[in-house]
């Protein structure tokens, strides 16, 4: 169904600064056609205004935006061609379903003919043949999306721009509408760009994540990449990395570091340049194996227990006194001591200069 007259989209060293203030700084990314990428960050981390900068809605402070060897920053968003997608829907509530679809088409003046018969076929694709003439306060929020998404792929985009198209929706909705996403994508070739600051959602939705912070790229990679090697810090505590274990540096060799304090010793993966005395330990609480032998073991009193139905989310503390959180089957109780241990691969040591401001941004 799409336009697949381009190969690659090319963001070349973009920028957008508000006054003194640069809310995207140096973004450069290839995109390929028919590739899902994933903006991934906090609020204010930049991802919507390079959103805007690509649909026109924004102009660049600095950069260029290539569609193969064809420069279009300068171009209005109409001239662009780019569909997108609103986190509010933007559906016109006085018009049906099929018009709120067909608007794009009549405004481009598509032969009546044709017109019809894109309707027709991607309401199918979106399964609301059964709602074409409700009017959207009629559908549920899931349908709305649904006619959204629509509208900005009936005139066969090159390029799908998706604004946290799925915030407003409960989790249930939220689930549903992720699958439904991926499936279009898979269905259609649609390039497409996704702002999100769900992990979960870009991970299982993307085919790249480009994760930001202060309109600054920290990590592009595929979702195995970012989840399991984070390239710093600041992505490692986004990606899920809950506990960050300040601790003193012991050994570094090659790839392999030994950090030690609050009563442990941890060998795990360097990352960075470990020159001082001070490092990060990192580790996922579901990579804290609980009354196993394994490396990096340790003995650890719980503090918190929350029940989350087939298992447990922990918080214990350290010998030393910092928390620990882990997840486990096993029935603990507040006041329980246990041993936990954790694979040398699952600890990732970092750099201890990060400023503090951002390790509570990521908390």
């Amino acid at each position: 169904m799409q336009d697949q007259r381009f190969s690659e989209l090319r963001l070349a060293g973009i920028g957008r600064t508000f006054g003194a203030q640069a809310a995207l700084r140096d973004l450069s990314l290839t995109i390929r056609g028919g590739e899902f990428i994933a903006l991934l960050g906090p609020s204010g981390c930049g991802k919507s205004t390079a959103l805007n900068c690509l649909a026109g809605l924004l102009p660049l402070t600095t950069g260029s935006i290539w569609l193969d060897d064809r420069r279009i920053d300068g171009l209005p968003p109409e001239r662009r061609g780019f569909g997108m997608v609103f986190q509010n829907y933007a559906l016109f509530p006085h018009m049906t379903v099929r018009d709120n679809i067909a608007f794009g088409l009549k405004m481009r003046k598509v032969p009546k003919s044709e017109l019809l018969r894109r309707v027709d076929d991607v309401m199918r694709l979106v399964r609301l043949e059964d709602h074409a003439g409700k009017l959207p306060p009629q559908l549920s929020g899931g349908q709305q999306q649904r006619v959204a998404i629509a509208r900005a792929i009936v005139y066969e985009p090159p390029v799908v721009l998706m604004d946290e198209p799925l915030s407003n929706l409960d989790a249930q909705l939220r689930l549903a509408m992720r699958t439904e996403i991926r499936r279009l994508h898979q269905t259609l070739h649609l390039t497409t760009i996704y702002v999100t600051h769900d992990q979960v959602e870009a991970l299982s939705m993307a085919d790249r994540l480009v994760v930001l912070r202060e309109g600054i790229v920290q990590q592009v990679g595929t979702p195995d990449e970012v989840y399991g090697d984070p390239a710093n810090r600041y992505v490692a505590g986004f990606m899920g990395y809950r506990n960050m274990l300040e601790l003193d540096v012991a050994r570094v060799t090659g790839t392999e570091a030994v950090v030690t304090g609050q009563g442990v010793r941890f060998t795990g993966r360097a990352f960075g340049q470990l020159e001082t005395t001070r490092a990060v330990a990192a580790i996922r609480p579901e990579d804290i194996v609980v009354e196993a032998a394994g490396p990096n073991q340790v003995q650890v009193i719980a503090e918190v227990v929350e029940y989350h139905g087939h298992e447990m989310l922990v918080e214990a503390r350290l010998p030393g006194g910092d928390p620990l959180f882990f997840r486990t089957e096993k029935r603990l109780a507040p006041g329980d001591a246990t041993t936990v241990s954790v694979p040398t691969d699952r600890v990732l040591v970092y750099p201890a200069d990060t400023p503090a401001a951002l390790v509570e941004e990521v908390a």
